[in-house]
């Protein structure tokens, strides 16, 4: 089990314009801890010496294990079930430091195991029945956008990712088992604290096909829109400004033989749906509804080729109950944190699977938001479409009258996604810096605190470890006059790996205790 430590602007004084460890402060800082400053510093040593291998043959599994609890293991990792983190849990409540336990088990696979796992759950039966079109890519993706298929070489969703956690499809057995392994995670965070997290992952829950061919339809049908607003002389305004004049673009889809003006007339006429007589993205998103059989979509053109193609091949009776299993497993983990009064957190993960990973979230925050933020969306700033995912969803939330809650990250995968990007020949979706990446995630931050000021239906989590990045959001609540007491911003880091920054951070804001969430 390993922790993520949560800092939760409490109670308290609220300014603290930058963080500042002196020598006086030390003692404070490491004294809820059991590894003193210095045997710290020799840890990191021998991460970089890269020794426990050597330890273990010389040394032997028993003393090794001994070793490793009272060093690395002790550092890093909260303990092995709920009863063993309790101490932890405790001394973290007295320095006013809650923890988020995240579960971090990975299954242990060679990665030839690995990117064969990962072949036969992003394949389709529909996909295996067209035939191999190539060793390297899953039967019949030949069909499919570069970015959605399944390739060979990059099977192996662990290289290159140091900082998240991978799960591959084995079968629907043990997709509840990790179910149940998140339950009793959402279990032990609400009966630790009032105000409590807990992390899930959506790859965990099922197979990763059906991740990845949403994925290919969300982004089919966001470019069908973008496409159709170029043509209405609506290109470059910003995502949340674009609209379609609806005359124009019934005019468009009869055109293109997708549908006639009475056909697509009802599509129109829902509550809130082009009454303005325009429709923007959020209203286009609304047509395609997760609720529904994915494998029943409308046809959209290639133009390319200029033909008529199906957003989805068609699912297989099986599939389609793999597909509603994953959506209720969804279910069940939101509810009970919604029964518990614990924050769900929803990790991000590749950028083929994001989109769908994405839809899902917040088709769980429209139904388990409406009283307080349950479900927490995660956003990778190093997007280039980062600001328009945040403000599109925060839009939404608006419109519907349910309670934004999201995760802002800079991002786990970015070599993997540079590397996948440039050898498989497809757009980078990535900001092309690093500097590029802080702008954009501080304009993400800074949007959001904006939106808190003047929104109590807005929460946020500022996951990093950059003493910048803490900095720059501290200084952004003073001067819009967020105070801690709200309890709408967090900070969280991992156990370990930043105490410098996350007990300081307490320390100079008296922040209110919060508490273990165990997986």
């Amino acid at each position: 089990m390993a922790l993520q430590l949560l800092v939760h602007l409490g109670l308290g004084i609220p300014r603290a314009p930058f963080l500042r460890v002196n020598a006086e402060l030390l003692p404070q800082v490491w004294g809820g801890k059991k590894v003193p400053v210095l045997g710290k510093a020799v840890l990191h040593g021998l991460c970089v010496l890269q020794l426990m291998n050597l330890s273990r043959k010389l040394l032997g599994q028993q003393l090794f294990e001994k070793l490793m609890k009272m060093t690395f293991y002790g550092q890093f990792v909260a303990g092995e079930d709920q009863a063993a983190i309790k101490p932890l849990i405790q001394r973290n409540r007295v320095f006013g430091v809650g923890s988020v336990l995240d579960y971090s088990v990975e299954e242990d696979l060679t990665p030839e195991e690995a990117a064969r796992k990962e072949m036969e759950s992003c394949t389709s039966a529909s996909e295996k029945e067209t035939g191999a079109q190539s060793p390297y890519l899953s039967p019949g993706a030949a069909q499919r956008e570069k970015q959605y298929r399944a390739h060979r070489e990059f099977g192996d969703r662990r290289d290159k990712v140091i900082s998240a956690r991978t799960y591959f499809y084995a079968d629907e057995t043990k997709c509840d088992q990790h179910m149940d392994t998140f339950l009793r995670c959402i279990e032990a965070s609400g009966s630790s604290s009032e105000d409590s997290f807990s992390a899930i992952k959506l790859t965990a829950l099922g197979r990763p096909q059906f991740l990845l061919q949403f994925s290919e339809v969300l982004m089919k049908w966001r470019k069908f829109f973008h496409q159709m607003a170029a043509e209405q002389g609506k290109a470059g305004l910003a995502v949340v400004e674009t609209k379609l004049e609806v005359k124009k673009l019934q005019e468009t889809l009869s055109n293109l033989g997708i549908a006639t003006k009475a056909e697509s007339q009802h599509w129109f006429t829902g509550e809130d749906l082009g009454v303005s007589g325009t429709v923007d993205l959020l209203d286009w998103n609304s047509l395609i509804d997760s609720r529904t059989k994915l494998s029943k979509l409308l046809l959209i053109p290639n133009m390319k080729t200029g033909q008529l193609e199906p957003l989805l091949s068609r699912f297989t009776e099986e599939e389609d109950l793999q597909m509603k299993r994953m959506l209720q497993r969804m279910d069940i983990l939101a509810m009970r944190a919604l029964e518990l009064g614990v924050r769900l957190m929803v990790d991000a993960e590749q950028t083929y699977f994001q989109p769908a990973i994405s839809r899902l979230t917040l088709e769980m925050q429209r139904k388990f938001n409406m009283e307080k933020a349950v479900v927490f969306n995660t956003f990778q700033c190093y997007l280039k479409e980062a600001y328009d995912n945040v403000t599109m969803d925060m839009e939404l939330s608006h419109r519907e009258g349910w309670h934004f809650g999201a995760k802002l990250v800079r991002g786990a995968y970015m070599e993997q996604e540079q590397a996948r990007a440039a050898q498989v020949g497809y757009e980078d979706l990535l900001n092309p810096t690093y500097e590029e990446t802080s702008e954009m995630y501080k304009r993400c931050l800074d949007y959001v605190l904006k939106e808190i000021k003047y929104s109590r239906k807005v929460s946020m989590m500022v996951a990093s470890h950059n003493e910048d990045t803490v900095k720059f959001v501290l200084r952004r609540m003073a001067e819009l006059g967020i105070h801690p007491s709200e309890k709408k911003v967090y900070f969280g880091q991992l156990l370990g790996m930043c105490d410098h920054i996350t007990f300081p951070l307490d320390l100079r804001l008296a922040v209110t205790p919060q508490v273990c969430s165990p997986a």
